[in-house]
């Protein structure tokens, strides 16, 4: 940041100071090359983008010798201008950084150039391999030039339109098509707004449109709603005009063109799939990369999956064939054949259900589908003991492959409608598939559905059964915290000590190994599991486990080999003392290691010691004492006395290490740097860190440094370089003066980066163009903490751009979805009856917050509306006429459970409290009369608390907050997990704290 264009694009002062020596000046006129002197003529009008591209054309097909430079330097004399070389330094200088700064100009200048040049300029874009240009002792950096204009805000977009506009005429259509791709694949899809598609080419050749189109499946989750429907409308226009298709009877979808749309295949409509000819979708299902392909479809419709399903059954293709089964892709979650389908068809259809947590959110309607499904009637049999006990629990996939509370609360809510689906045609395929056999018979043929075990039926395992199936109880994603302990337990029975053979088989079962377990372990066999493939999965452990595993590794004794093998975040467990104890420390265990400050600033104070130099830490340099570059994280310990003793060349020399993990500083180092740089080179210090100092300082920046200064500081997070809100004020009054309290187009909204998230109300409101506003409200969207006046200036810019929320179609309520929330209830209650999927999806898109309280009422009702309401056959006193939670609503909810009243919860059936523990315990907004009435259920359901395992306990999450000093005084608190998972709450009132200190020390 601190020197990009500077550094980069003063090349062609370097070419014309070659040589400047010369004692005489050579007759101009002497056979000077013609795109030599058309060259010089473009520096003489400033053309210098012009002169540069044609330099590099010359350069392509001849020779370059050293008189040449003096050749054009008469030239330029013989034309009388009056150049001197800082004169002309300054102005390539200015005008090279301004096309950097200023994109819109850039994007003229290119639209300027004649057709060679820009044929110049694109190449220049695709070539990777020729990256330096060679004049002589002169090199000009290609590769740099083009990484710093990517990485400029605003020019890939001038890069995108202009080869939108001109490259198509100049060079062939895969080479335009690669160009976009580059630019597009670094825009994070902001570029792909709505209008685009109307610029998009529409006679492309047959490969190059192929490719265009394989860049659009890219970026498919990166696309807004609208521009996905405006893109397949695209790739529909060609294919369809490409088509051989005579008339409407017949399908132009082919098993090629459903290749080329790819995801976008989810855009087609019923019609268009129920006309497609068995030849093609036999076809196309049986390519070998279909099933990859079908994978990908996460957020296809019930009904477009179910009209895909017949065409595929219609074709030579048997959908009960268990190789097709493999082949179908997503579409196996809406799998409906199960009339007499027998058990090892059963088997393979929950093996390859596996994938079905991948789905999405579905359409309106999703849930008034599936009960028209016809093996919805044979839910019946879920009266049947073993489809009863699958039916409850969860088949989720989180990102890391473990299931986890905290995962769970921030997966969309119509996702959860997906998996709850899945969840119920899973129970009924565990029905089949163990029919006339016992759980311990079929344990390890159930696949994921496994996760639908109950407490119970866990605990009735066999350990010789689960150590048969541990080869897919391992793997098995969705497993509960309280599911994992009973299934280690059962595994690790016959052993007193866990060994390192069984423990490396455990996988995803490992964070069930208690503490005091893991550290009765033989130091030998524990190191050998961080060494192996499990180690993966050490992230998943609580910290008193980890405290377990560190405690043990370094009492053997050897502590530098005990420290190698601890990888990641877990080092920041290790103790100061525990490093202090190891005189002989090896630096090349730092490598990917994440510190803690206190962690960094004593090993960089230590590593100190072993170096005259010692900013020489920071450098990645081979033979470097510490591999910086791959964490960045010793940059924590770093102090301001460090920083002073720097000298100024060392310290621009490394400055730039820091720059590049500014994320790691704190405020306070960031304000040593400023200082520092303020005294040893104020005239090219980045403008981020004038955010720093004083607030007179940023008067310093003048108007013609206003857009450096936004792009730097809008690439940085503010709140981390400014704490106090004062200065914060300060500088955002630079800001918008710097924008004169207008943001005029796209390119503003690149430029101000991150600032978008701390402008004022009244600029979001009255300040931002209509042209710019779809991009700004994309840089919206990752905005963690709008202000209420932002919230309110973002929904009043809504209601007047797209109207009110009735008038909204899907795609819109799609795009507007995590700014739903900044509507009324009455507002939302049109979207709630047109569009109930994609009104939930947004329930758990607040990180860090409860959703608003109005908001989760309407998702509640919502959830409630589309949910069966039938009282229980058989209810509880108090309990007549009372529609209590299922525990379908509950996976659904999510936060929202928070909207039950106390009478509801107690009214819930035991098996559906067993299924949704620890969904509810989680659940932040409970108050303490709906804790108070989860806790009696607890005792209805479990007996008194002296009877509860500590499986129960660690379920229990907030709910726990509720038993009172003689209840936890009943708890068996001698398991170390339980204690912590006790102490992870942080409500707890004195005389609970005290009521469980009486029993063990450590709550």
């Amino acid at each position: 940041m601190s020197q990009e264009p500077r550094t980069y694009f003063l090349f062609l002062f370097l070419f014309l100071s070659h040589g400047v020596a010369s004692h005489r000046v050579p007759d101009s006129r002497q056979d000077l090359h013609p795109l030599l002197q058309k060259m010089a003529e473009e520096i003489i009008d400033g053309s210098y983008l012009n002169a540069l591209l044609d330099l590099i054309q010359f350069q392509s097909s001849h020779g370059w010798t050293a008189d040449l430079s003096h050749r054009i330097l008469a030239y330029l004399n013989s034309r009388n201008v009056a150049f001197t070389i800082p004169s002309l330094q300054a102005a390539v200088e200015h005008h090279l950084e301004q096309r950097l700064y200023q994109p819109q100009k850039l994007l003229e200048d290119l639209r300027e150039t004649d057709a060679q040049q820009f044929c110049t300029a694109m190449k220049c874009l695709l070539e990777d391999k020729k990256d330096l240009l060679e004049l002589e002792d002169i090199v000009i950096d290609l590769g740099e030039i083009r990484k710093q204009a990517l990485q400029s805000p605003g020019v890939n977009r001038s890069l995108f339109l202009i080869t939108l506009e001109r490259c198509f005429q100049v060079l062939n259509s895969l080479e335009c098509v690669e160009i976009l791709g580059r630019v597009l694949r670094g825009s994070s899809g902001s570029l792909l707004q709505l209008d685009i598609a109307e610029k998009l080419p529409r006679d492309l050749r047959e490969d190059a449109f192929k490719n265009l189109s394989a860049v659009f499946k890219d970026l498919y989750d990166q696309t807004s709603a609208h521009s996905q429907r405006a893109l397949y409308s695209w790739m529909t226009g060609i294919l369809q005009t490409s088509s051989k298709a005579t008339d409407d009877s017949v399908s132009w979808v082919s098993a090629e063109n459903l290749w080329i749309l790819g995801r976008y295949m989810v855009h087609l409509s019923f019609e268009e799939i129920v006309k497609i000819s068995p030849l093609e979708i036999g076809l196309f299902i049986s390519y070998d990369n279909a099933t990859k392909l079908l994978d990908t479809v996460y957020d296809i419709t019930p009904e477009l999956a179910q009209a895909f399903l017949e065409r595929i059954s219609s074709s030579s293709f048997d959908v009960r064939n268990t190789s097709t089964i493999h082949r179908l892709g997503l579409l196996v979650c809406f799998y409906d054949d199960l009339d007499l389908l027998d058990a090892a068809v059963a088997q393979v259809l929950l093996h390859q259900m596996i994938k079905c947590s991948h789905l999405r959110g579905f359409q309106a309607g999703v849930q008034q589908m599936w009960k028209l499904s016809r093996w919805e009637g044979n839910l019946q049999n879920l009266e049947t003991p073993e489809a009863v006990t699958a039916f409850f629990h969860f088949t989720l996939l989180p990102p890391s492959g473990h299931f986890s509370i905290a995962w769970y609360t921030g997966v969309h809510i119509s996702d959860r409608n997906t998996l709850f689906l899945q969840l119920q045609l899973k129970a009924h395929l565990l029905d089949i598939a163990m029919e006339n056999q016992t759980l311990n018979e079929t344990l390890g043929s159930l696949s994921d559905a496994v996760v639908g075990l109950t407490h119970s039926q866990l605990e009735s395992l066999s350990p010789e059964a689960v150590h048969g199936a541990m080869s897919t109880l391992n793997q098995v994603s969705g497993w509960t915290k309280s599911q994992v302990i009973i299934l280690s337990a059962k595994y690790l029975a016959h052993e007193k000590v866990p060994s390192f053979y069984n423990v490396s088989q455990m996988g995803v079962l490992l964070a069930g190994i208690g503490t005091q377990a893991f550290y009765g372990m033989d130091c030998r066999d524990l190191l050998q599991v961080l060494r192996s493939t499990v180690s993966l999965h050490v992230s998943d452990l609580s910290p008193a486990q980890k405290q377990g595993v560190l405690s043990k590794m370094i009492e053997a004794g050897d502590t530098t080999s005990g420290l190698v093998e601890i990888q990641g975040a877990f080092f920041k467990e290790v103790s100061l003392f525990d490093l202090r104890r190891e005189p002989g420390f090896n630096t090349t265990v730092l490598k990917e290691k994440e510190l803690r400050r206190s962690q960094a600033l004593f090993l960089y104070e230590l590593l100190s010691k072993s170096t005259r130099r010692p900013e020489e830490l920071l450098s990645p340099a081979p033979g470097s004492l510490v591999l910086f570059s791959s964490t960045g994280q010793l940059v924590k310990g770093v102090t301001c006395s460090h920083i002073d003793a720097m000298s100024a060349d060392s310290f621009l020399t490394h400055f730039h290490y820091f720059e590049n993990n500014l994320s790691l500083l704190s405020p306070y180092q960031v304000n040593c740097l400023a200082w520092k740089y303020w005294e040893v080179s104020r005239s090219s210090m980045p403008p981020f860190l004038l955010t720093a100092l004083p607030a007179r300082y940023l008067a310093s920046v003048p108007a013609s440094q206003c857009v450096p200064f936004l792009i730097s500081l809008g690439k940085s997070q503010l709140d981390s370089l400014v704490l106090d809100s004062h200065k914060k004020n300060s500088v955002l009054r630079k800001v918008q003066q710097c924008l004169d309290n207008f943001i005029a187009d796209e390119y503003a909204v690149d430029i101000v980066g991150k600032l978008l998230c701390h402008l004022p109300a009244a600029v979001l409101h009255r300040g931002v163009s209509t042209p710019a506003w779809a991009t700004a409200l994309h840089g919206l969207r990752d905005c963690p903490d709008l202000s209420p006046e932002q919230k309110a200036a973002v929904r009043l810019r809504l209601l007047e751009q797209y109207g009110l929320p009735q008038n909204w179609t899907a795609e819109t309520t799609k795009d507007l979805g995590p700014f739903l929330v900044l509507f009324s209830a009455d507002e939302l209650s049109s979207v709630a009856t047109k569009f109930p999927d994609i009104l939930q999806q947004t329930a758990s898109k607040i990180a860090g917050t409860v959703p608003p309280q109005e908001f989760l009422w309407v998702v509640f009702d919502s959830v409630r509306n589309n949910s069966e309401k039938s009282p229980s056959s058989a209810p509880s006193p108090g309990c007549h006429g009372v529609i209590a939670p299922s525990s379908g609503d509950i996976f659904k909810l999510a936060e929202a459970n928070a909207c039950w009243a106390p009478q509801d919860l107690l009214c819930m059936e035991e098996q559906t409290f067993i299924r949704s523990v620890e969904l509810l315990g989680a659940v932040r907004g409970f108050s303490l009369p709906q804790l108070m009435t989860l806790k009696e259920k607890a005792l209805q359901v479990w007996d008194m608390p002296s009877y509860w395992k500590e499986y129960h306990i660690i379920s229990l999450g907030r709910i726990a907050l509720a038993l009172n000093e003689c209840e936890l005084q009943q708890l068996d608190l001698s398991s170390i997990d339980t204690v912590a998972s006790l102490s992870r709450q942080t409500e707890w009132t004195l005389g609970q704290g005290g009521g469980g200190q009486n029993r063990d020390p450590a709550l």
